[in-house]
């Protein structure tokens, strides 16, 4: 064999070595994006007694700061928490709404095996929306908001029915706020200097007075608009910001049940939520699941956002139970 033909025989057996070690390559690339992430032992989300708790607070009436509702929901939500065997701490405190209507808040603190120094924080808001200003009829009277308000408070209250129930316990602390005046912001139409620090008051007090003295959990979860017929939960902005790591964890763990696709891998615009003073003055990592919906190249909170039809039909179980069991596999994997 003279020296041209050697020299052509190394060169196609380096260009086959190398397609050899692309596909081995490439299959071990293709192996490692499945998932092997093991499904822990976890109690089973019943979507129906979450869907109760939902209905039990629509029952109510809107549950708007210095109403009757107000009362009647804080005082059953604390109740059905004590009865499960948690320890509870109410907040009181006065805020003002925009236009300087002044309110009075409860927000409500759960604990369940407070001796468990790591801890994990489940929040979300229980008052309702005071006017439907992104409707076209009775825009100045107050909602349902089962799902904007409700279903946060349903899902929460069934993992700690669950909780209280199990013999299997998760390893770690887990603690419920309750933030109360979060929904009170200025109207869709408002035509004056929008303020940020007129949404979510409850949150906004709590984090520059965190009880109980001295708190700080791992991480915190807020639940917002999370029981919706054809939720999405993108990962959304500010989230991401404060919290990349845990955003994506929760999302990957939500993929391992098979909700991925509510739990989308899309990142959406920032908001103003209860995490917001939560990271930002109590120095808390805590990330927001909320419904935004892709639409028309963007997002967006879906037709019945603040509107009279956030009401019971807007809920669906399904919703209830992916968040819920994400949430249950959360905590039992830490």
């Amino acid at each position: 064999m003279n020296r041209s033909r050697i020299a052509l025989f190394l060169l196609v057996l380096f260009i086959l070595s190398g397609v050899f070690i692309w596909y081995k390559s490439t299959k071990s690339q293709e192996t490692n994006v499945v998932s092997t992430a093991v499904i822990v032992e976890t109690p089973i989300f019943n979507s129906d007694s979450a869907y109760a708790h939902i209905a039990k607070q629509v029952s109510f009436g809107p549950r708007i700061p210095n109403s009757p509702a107000q009362i009647k929901c804080k005082d059953w939500i604390v109740e059905k928490l004590k009865g499960y065997g948690w320890q509870v701490k109410i907040q009181e405190f006065t805020s003002f709404r925009y236009d300087g209507y002044k309110m009075k808040g409860y927000n409500i603190m759960a604990q369940y095996q407070p001796q468990i120094q790591k801890r994990i924080l489940l929040g979300a808001h229980w008052d309702a929306r005071s006017i439907a200003d992104k409707d076209s009829v009775d825009k100045n009277k107050p909602i349902d908001a089962a799902n904007d308000g409700g279903s946060g408070v349903g899902v929460m209250l069934e993992i700690a029915r669950l909780l209280s129930q199990t013999t299997k316990k998760p390893t770690v602390g887990v603690d419920l706020i309750f933030f109360d005046l979060e929904d009170h912001g200025e109207p869709h139409d408002f035509t004056g200097n929008p303020s940020t620090t007129s949404w979510a008051l409850g949150s906004q007090h709590w984090a520059t007075n965190i009880i109980p003295e001295n708190y700080r959990p791992y991480y915190g979860i807020l639940l917002d608009m999370v029981g919706a017929r054809g939720a999405k939960f993108p990962h959304e902005g500010s989230s991401m910001q404060y919290a990349p790591g845990i955003v994506r964890s929760i999302w990957a763990t939500a993929a391992d049940l098979g909700y991925g696709n509510m739990f989308i891998d899309e990142d959406a615009f920032g908001i103003t939520d209860d995490h917001t003073a939560v990271n930002e003055v109590g120095k808390i990592q805590m990330i927001d699941i909320i419904d935004i919906r892709p639409e028309n190249g963007g997002f967006d909170f879906g037709s019945f956002h603040h509107t009279h039809q956030d009401n019971l039909s807007t809920i669906d179980k399904s919703t209830l139970k992916a968040v819920g069991q994400t949430l249950l596999q959360v905590l039992y994997r830490e």
